[in-house]
């Protein structure tokens, strides 16, 4: 009975040392995903600071010739006429692969989350920041964080392609444009793959 007994307590013991070994497996397991996740969510916080540098020390450094610009013309650049007889300048000159990099971006990204709010029951994407209140805030700031760095890259790429084109910079013009060519796309094809997710959806569960 004792020798019986001893031996139970031993299996009991290294059960409980097994199962202490999984766990610990499983939690190195979890952890190495949250660290990668950590790792990668700090490197873009480190992005997202350089383009934010980069971009407001070229801003800033381009009001003295842009401010100078519109005293002589007596008007913002974003405001004349000069501003839209430039378009064709910036469609045909240096950086103009931006048109079309930017928007293509902007729309794999805006169907990336259109799909993760289907998924998550949240409505769609202009709809919910137009007529839902208690989202608003939420999808504001999930499309937000979600183009921020490419935003930050099209104002800059704007404002150097200016200098390049035209030899002055606009700050005025680099903030409009740039967030354009991204947010519009963005938006759009967000609210659109919600809409596309839902619709085969409802045709999948019709059918059966």
């Amino acid at each position: 009975m004792l020798r019986r007994g001893r031996e139970t307590h031993a299996e009991r013991g290294s059960t409980q040392i097994s199962s202490m070994r999984l766990i610990h497996a499983v939690a190195g397991l979890l952890t190495v995903p949250l660290c990668l996740t950590e790792r990668i969510a700090m490197r873009n916080r480190r992005v997202t600071f350089i383009l934010a540098s980069l971009t407001l020390l070229v801003l800033i450094l381009s009001l003295p010739g842009s401010l100078r610009a519109a005293f002589e013309r007596g008007g913002f650049y974003l405001f004349s006429r000069e501003f839209f007889a430039d378009i064709p300048k910036r469609l045909t000159g240096p950086g103009r692969f931006r048109f079309v990099f930017q928007p293509a971006v902007a729309i794999l990204l805006g169907s990336r989350d259109g799909l993760r709010d289907a998924r998550a029951g949240r409505p769609p994407y202009l709809y919910g920041v137009l007529f839902h209140r208690s989202r608003r805030c939420e999808l504001l700031q999930s499309g937000f964080a979600a183009v921020m760095n490419l935003l930050l890259m099209g104002i800059l790429l704007d404002a150097i392609a200016q200098w390049l084109i035209l030899g002055v910079s606009y700050p005025g013009a680099a903030l409009v444009v740039g967030p354009v060519l991204i947010g519009i796309p963005y938006a759009l094809v967000r609210a659109l793959a919600h809409r596309v997710v839902r619709l085969r959806g409802s045709l999948r569960s019709h059918n059966e």
